[in-house]
């Protein structure tokens, strides 16, 4: 049985059990900062089961893409080294909202294991929590299971938690025992040894706790049931291997490794390890990247960048000293389009993403040996034979720099690295991780708002159809505390039973305004709206200041959002759709929206891409858009299903969580995407779209900046109106300005060659003075001396001057320029063995508060004391005397 048709039999035998098919939600969590990436079936659930959210179906099925690399769960270090551990895996799972419990998701598993897979019973063992009763009586009387292959296993084990609080439940395991031939061979090996013997092949686990902040345990109302299997693990059971990576999913990577490193897989285990990690890795990077992902130095990049280049660093371990990576892009898209078919979309995206991040590799070991050799040599200096170790976790974590490798070239130089401090460097960077990133489940969100959220309806959107209500007040918030009233110059939250101000989302910025009423004294109240946001699902914050009066919480009175700017705002959120089908249609289908602001006074747009714009895909993009505002398409919003939006070709944006309704924003056959932001009726409204920037803000990841109707046209005349000051600057009218500027930037050269044709002359002239007054120290011509008129660049070919003519010698010239010391020193080849010019500048400099150094033949420095320039140049003869 292949991989795929394992994966199809778990979701069709689920199915027909009345579970609902969900797809693979995207391994960036949707809308969840607690998790680095989604690393089990029941993250895309997870609101489900803690209650904040509903679902038209109480059971369902899935087969998850899962990541485990980073934060919490990170297999990294383990990934190649063991038969079963990977960064990227698929997740089989079935859950029960408050439907079923353990008395269907016990025969459930057994059913499929025994009957659809046909797994021998009497190889099959089980794990239940200590205490669970339950489960034991379903297990042994109900299945029939006898009571000696029924292991009992504590908390550590057996109990799963969401987080410290909330929803848990212990859990039970199925286990199939593989033999003894692949044991430890320990006379204690039992279920629970880390041997492969026991494998654990599906964990059920039984919801059925609510956990305070004490440990109090209080039974759920509505037990859920939550069950992992591992895709990559069954199928190596299925197909008779004792390896992961001898199953159908990973045969095509490794023979493609064997391919391009003409190494045979099982030759050694050192090769076969490496083959391993690559095949691997190019599973995660081509997942990472395609579900949006890309290589950075920070958060999920960074993780994704970890991959990339420990699978590079492997392959250079197996020879290949060149990019390939990329080229195995395409092996991971045959496997795995059967179940995934996106990936043929995203694979020429993922193949340049991955040759770009394999050629800065190649420039960051480059520089990483340039850096390491000074460390070296620094370390050298010391009279120190151990590389500090902060020195060698810099060089592993900023640069990237392969620790083996470091080893190697240090050894090689009489050198050895500081293990011992590179490991408490390493754990001081995982403490700060540690503390930085919340683990999985905990809240982000203020508790003050979860208890609102739970206190008050829903608060109900009316700003599609109207920019004004009547609306009541039921909650004040001052100071995160709620209150019954509050005052003139009070900052406040309100939160009303209905709004027509839109909160942020989206990338669009929240509505700004006022909320009018009269208080029970007859006098006005007023509060300003300076922002509106939704901290939680379905409740609206207005962030405001209170200007007149006293408002109170049952108050009724108007809001009122400000119309210019939602007006300003809608422009730039049509026209960012514009913008987002038009880079499609100009770049490729790999661009992606990676993130953006529609505020009222500008748009900025991040797209996924591997190079910067040229100035003719620049002003064709600002072209198309433009056009498509003049062809004045009408604007129309309607609510749909997911699936039927997504069957339309709407496009769905990255990171964004949707429920099984949702509003689709078209325009004319142009664009269609899933939105909830407000807009024009018409793309005519926008008037006129000028782009005014495009930049890099991450490796793969491009910015455009742009304005739309009164601010872009505000923007033109402002260019005008510099192009005009421009013009009467340089005396010439606008269409003359290249032709005059071309003309005074040669004039300019022409002027900067003749300056330097005479220092050199000016310099030629001081040959022979300093020649003479050149001392014999040691047995050494010496030439210490101050010159004026030359900059730095002046000294150092005058040095080079001096070293023709003294033919053995050092030379040290100083100059004071702009209030600041300049040093050059120079030594000749046949004196370098003696004297080491970075070092005379580096004493020098001291004199004159400064620092400096440089190559053994020649060196600059600079200080902050011109007064003490003399001293400087004498203590040059000290030096050499007492070198």
């Amino acid at each position: 049985m292949t991989g795929h048709e394992l994966r199809q039999q778990f979701l069709d035998y689920f199915h027909k059990k009345g579970h609902t098919i969900v797809p693979s939600s995207s391994l960036v969590p949707q809308k969840d900062p607690t998790l680095l990436f989604t690393n089990a079936g029941m993250v895309q659930f997870k609101d489900v089961f803690l209650g904040k959210e509903k679902r038209d179906y109480a059971r369902a099925t899935t087969a998850q893409k899962c990541v485990r690399a980073g934060g919490k769960h990170n297999d990294l270090e383990n990934v190649g080294r063991t038969a079963r551990h990977h960064t990227f895996f698929e997740m089989l799972g079935n859950f029960s909202f408050g439907d079923y419990f353990k008395e269907g998701a016990i025969p459930y598993a057994w059913e499929f294991l025994t009957e659809v897979l046909k797994l021998p019973k009497e190889k099959l063992w089980v794990s239940i929590y200590q205490d669970d009763e339950e489960a034991f009586e379903i297990w042994n009387k109900a299945i029939g299971i006898p009571a000696d292959r029924i292991v009992r296993l504590g908390e550590k084990d057996n109990f799963w938690a969401m987080g410290d609080t909330g929803p848990c439940g212990p859990c039970s395991e199925i286990i199939i025992d593989q033999g003894p031939q692949v044991g430890c061979g320990k006379p204690t090996c039992a279920v629970g040894c880390d041997c492969d013997r026991y494998l654990e092949l599906w964990n059920l686990v039984f919801m059925q706790y609510n956990r305070d902040a004490s440990g109090k345990l209080t039974p759920l109302p509505k037990p859920s049931i939550d069950t992992g299997m591992g895709l990559e693990r069954v199928a190596a059971v299925m197909q008779g291997v004792l390896s992961n990576f001898e199953t159908d999913l990973f045969v095509p990577l490794i023979r493609f490794v064997e391919d391009i490193s003409e190494k045979r897989y099982g030759g050694n285990e050192k090769d076969d390890v490496s083959m391993r990690v690559i095949a691997d890795h190019l599973r995660a990077t081509t997942f990472l990247i395609s579900d949006g992902v890309l290589p950075s130095n920070e958060g999920r990049g960074y993780v994704l960048r970890r991959i990339m280049r420990r699978a590079a660093r492997h392959g250079k371990m197996l020879g290949l000293d060149n990019p390939f990576l990329h080229k195995g892009i395409q092996v991971v898209v045959d496997t795995m389009k059967p179940a995934y078919p996106e990936l043929v979309d995203h694979c020429e995206h993922v193949t340049q993403v991955t040759l770009n991040e394999e050629r800065r590799f190649r420039y960051t070991l480059s520089l990483g040996l340039e850096l390491l050799n000074k460390v070296l040599s620094e370390t050298r200096e010391r009279g120190e034979r151990v590389v500090p170790g902060e020195e060698v976790f810099k060089l592993y974590d900023t640069y990237g720099f392969p620790l083996d490798l470091m080893d190697e070239i240090a050894r090689e130089q009489g050198l050895a690295l500081d293990m011992e401090g590179y490991e408490r460097a390493m754990e001081e960077q995982r403490a700060r991780a540690r503390k930085s990133w919340k683990g999985s489940g905990e809240a982000t969100v203020d508790p003050s708002y979860t208890a609102l959220i739970q206190a008050l309806p829903p608060t109900e959107f009316i700003g599609y159809e109207t920019l004004e209500g009547e609306v009541e007040v039921l909650a004040i918030v001052k100071d995160k505390t709620r209150v019954e009233t509050a005052s003139q110059e009070d900052d406040v939250e309100l939160i009303f039973d209905k709004t027509p101000f839109y909160a942020e989302s989206g990338g669009q910025v929240g509505d700004k305004g006022v909320f009018r009423a009269m208080g029970s004294d007859g006098e006005p109240v007023e509060v300003a709206i300076l922002d509106t946001q939704k901290p939680v699902s379905q409740l609206v914050v207005h962030k405001g200041r209170v200007k007149k009066g006293t408002v109170q919480r049952g108050q009724k009175g108007k809001a009122l959002v400000d119309p210019d700017g939602r007006q300003r705002t809608a422009l730039n959120h049509t026209a960012t759709h514009l913008l987002h089908a038009t880079l499609k249609s100009v770049l490729g289908d790999h661009v992606k929206q990676a993130g953006s602001l529609v505020a009222p006074d500008r748009l900025r747009f991040d797209f996924s891409h591997f190079s910067d714009l040229d100035y003719r895909e620049f002003y064709r993009i600002e072209e198309m858009v433009n056009q498509i505002i003049r062809t004045n398409m009408p604007v129309k919003t309607f609510v749909t299903s997911l699936d039927d939006a997504l069957r339309r070709g709407a496009i769905a944006m990255f990171g964004e969580k949707y429920g099984d309704q949702v509003r689709v924003v078209q325009v004319g056959d142009f664009s269609m995407e899933l939105c909830g932001g407000t807009h024009v009726r018409a793309s005519g409204d926008i008037g006129l779209f000028k782009l005014v920037s495009e930049s890099s803000v991450a490796a793969g990841i491009r910015r455009v900046e742009a304005l739309t109707g009164p601010g872009a046209l505000e923007y033109i005349q402002r260019e005008t109106e510099r192009l005009r000051s421009i013009s009467l600057l340089l005396k010439a009218a606008p269409p003359d300005l290249v032709p005059r500027l071309e003309k005074l930037l040669a004039a300019s050269r022409e002027y900067e060659r003749e300056v330097e044709e005479l220092k050199a002359r000016l310099a030629r002239a001081h040959v022979e003075d300093l020649l003479d007054a050149s001392r014999e120290v040691n047995g050494v011509k010496v030439v210490s001396a101050r010159v004026e008129d030359l900059d730095a660049k002046g000294l150092r070919n005058l040095a080079d001057t001096l070293k023709d003519q003294l033919k053995s010698g050092i030379i040290v010239l100083g100059t004071v320029e702009d209030g600041k010391v300049s040093l050059v020193t120079a030594v000749t080849r046949d004196l370098i063995d003696r004297y080491h010019a970075g070092t005379l500048a580096r004493e020098v400099a001291k004199v004159v508060e400064g620092s400096g150094g440089g190559r053994p033949d020649m060196a600059q420095a600079g200080g902050k004391n011109p007064g003490k320039l003399k001293e400087a140049l004498e203590k040059v003869f000290e030096i050499v005397e007492g070198t």
